[in-house]
This record gives structure tokens, C-alpha cells and sequence, in this order.
């Protein structure tokens, strides 16, 4: 009899004040419409015992006996139904403190020109709520992409990326990934690098971008094309920047050594011509910019060909005279 009157108090134990199994609790997942999973936990709820809602229960929620499942949107909780009732922020923190319910994440945009552009939900939850942008500017959700002119007009990040209440959409490298440096290969004269970086520290990216370039690959352009104000000659015209016709400044030069059987091979330097010519002094009259030019004899030379145009004796020393100016005798 003992035993069975144990059996009974255990039984009891088990079951609820009203006579029914013990309630299994459990998280509840929403699937909210552009705003990613929400999860409710009872368990966080019914420890939350704090001085401003002591007495927290299944019953601040729940009515006896239950209502059907019913789903509120934002708005009816703004007005103090569902979760609204407590998280008005009075009782607990307030509906409107999105992030506290709401996962959010960085967004990566694909911009084919310039590379991928990070959004960062963290960085402007340090000083802006939800609301600042949703659904004022922005759908909670997928939204249709935006075009920087249409940013320039106050549109998407431009509503406040305007220079005034956040830096200018105009600061192009604050969101695109630092542009990288451009090689043109030039057959005549060697690779010319044009550094971004360089550039991007005495102007802004729209100072070139799209007035004389486009985002995408562009054309190539001459240098007679840029003698005219084209391209790079667009402010590389000897008043805003140095002329194009610095060569070497863009263009790598190097010491040119011609190979002559007998008498000595010749070095020719670059860099002494340059420190009394311009490129163009000689390039393209006297010689063409490529490599593998015809070799001229000295008998040409003295007819004032090649080298000879300009060491005559009058401009320069002449060729006809020590050869050692410019041979190297028993050196290769």
C-alpha cells in the first residue's frame, strides 16, 4: 500500500494545477517578410524578473483559455499589441529598437566598374536607428539599385551622404575599394603605369570620372590625340600639371647599348641627353620610339643622319672627331 501511495505522489508531481501534462517551452521562430528570422524565447522571458517587471509570467501573456495564433505587424505593435503591450519602453526596451529582435548583416553590392561596395549595418547603428532609412529610403527587403546619379540627387545613401549630414557621395574611395594601378603596355617604350593613388591625393575621383573617362575600359588614346587636350592632356598641359611632352615622366627611359664589332660598343644615356633635350627633340624626327631600328654607319652619320643631326660640330661635338667620346675601346 505504501508503494502505491508513492506512485500516486509522483504521478501528482507531474501534472499541472489543472490536471494536465506539464507544457514543453520552447523558442518560436517568425519568418518575417524582409527582415529575416525573429526568435522568441520563453525561457529569456521567464527569468526576466527585473524591478520594472517583477513578476513576469506566462500569463503577462497568455490568456486563459488560449487564443488562436494570431501574427501583428510592426505597426500593431507600435500601438501596444502583441510584443508591443511590454516592449514599449516603459516596461522593457522598445519595439522600435529593431536590432534587438532582428539579426542584420552586411550587404555586399556588385558594382561591375569599380568592384564590390560593403554596407555596413553595424557602422551606422552606432549613430542612427532602423527607422532613419526603413521605409523612407529603403524596403525592408530586396531593393532595386540605385545609380550614383541618382545618388547625387539626393536618392538612396545621397538622402544623407550629402556632404552635410554625412561626407559627400562625391568621396568615392569611403565606399569603393581603392582603385588599383593601371599598366599600359606600349610597344615603342615600355609598360606606363598610372597610379590612382597618386592622383586621388591631389583630386577627386569625378574630376576624371566621367567627364573624361568611363568607369569601363576605355578607348586608346594618342599622344598627338593628347597634345590636343584629350585624354591625360586634359590637365597634363603645362599649366595644371607638367605637358605630355615630359615624356619621361610617365614613360620609362633606359641606357641603349648598340653593339659595333671592332671599334667598341656605344652607350648611348638617356638620362645625360635629358638633362639638355626634351623626347622630342629627337623622337619622332630623328628616330622613331621602337626598338630594332636599322643601324646607321658613320659615313651616314657625318651626312647628318642619325646621332649626325645634331653632333656636327656646331650643335654638339661632331662625330668625326675622337671616336672615344663615344666608343668604348677594348670594352664590350
Amino acid at each position: 500500500m505504501r508503494c502505491r501511495s508513492a506512485i500516486i505522489v509522483l504521478a501528482a508531481l507531474t501534472v499541472g494545477a489543472s490536471g494536465a501534462p506539464a507544457m514543453e517551452l520552447r523558442d518560436v521562430t517568425y519568418n518575417t517578410e524582409g527582415a529575416g528570422k525573429v526568435v522568441f524565447s520563453h525561457k529569456v522571458h521567464l527569468k526576466k524578473k527585473t524591478e520594472k517587471s517583477p513578476n513576469v509570467s506566462c500569463k503577462s501573456c497568455h490568456e486563459t483559455p488560449r487564443s488562436a495564433k494570431v501574427t501583428a505587424t510592426m505597426k500593431d505593435m507600435e500601438q501596444g499589441k502583441s510584443c508591443g503591450k511590454c516592449h514599449n519602453g516603459k516596461k522593457a526596451f522598445s519595439v522600435s529598437k529593431c536590432t534587438a529582435c532582428h539579426r542584420v548583416k552586411n550587404i555586399t553590392f556588385k558594382v561591375k566598374e569599380t568592384g564590390p561596395v560593403l554596407f555596413s549595418h553595424a557602422k551606422h547603428l552606432k549613430t542612427m536607428q532602423c527607422d532613419a532609412c526603413h521605409n523612407q529610403l529603403y524596403a525592408t527587403g530586396p531593393n532595386k539599385q540605385v545609380s550614383m546619379a541618382e545618388m547625387e540627387k539626393g536618392k538612396s545613401c545621397g538622402a544623407c551622404h550629402n556632404g552635410s549630414k554625412a561626407f559627400s557621395i562625391a568621396k568615392c574611395d569611403a565606399c569603393h575599394p581603392a582603385p588599383k594601378e593601371v599598366v599600359f603596355k606600349v610597344k615603342e617604350t615600355g609598360p606606363t603605369v598610372f597610379s590612382h593613388a597618386n592622383h586621388v591625393e591631389m583630386y577627386s575621383c569625378g574630376s576624371c570620372h566621367t567627364k573624361l573617362y568611363s568607369l569601363a575600359p576605355n578607348k586608346r588614346v594618342s599622344m598627338a590625340a593628347m597634345e590636343k587636350g584629350k585624354s591625360c592632356g586634359a590637365c597634363h598641359n603645362a599649366k595644371d600639371a607638367f605637358a605630355v611632352s615630359q615624356c619621361d615622366k610617365c614613360h620609362p627611359v633606359k641606357e641603349v647599348k648598340f653593339k659595333v664589332a671592332k671599334v667598341g660598343d656605344v652607350r648611348f644615356s638617356h638620362a645625360n641627353h635629358l638633362g639638355m633635350y626634351k623626347c622630342n627633340d629627337c623622337h619622332n624626327k630623328t628616330f622613331p620610339t621602337r626598338s630594332g631600328n636599322k643601324p646607321v654607319s658613320m659615313g651616314e652619320m657625318k651626312k647628318a643622319k642619325s646621332c649626325g643631326a645634331c653632333h656636327d660640330g656646331n650643335t654638339a661635338f661632331s662625330v668625326a672627331g675622337n671616336c672615344d667620346s663615344c666608343h668604348a675601346r677594348g670594352k664590350s
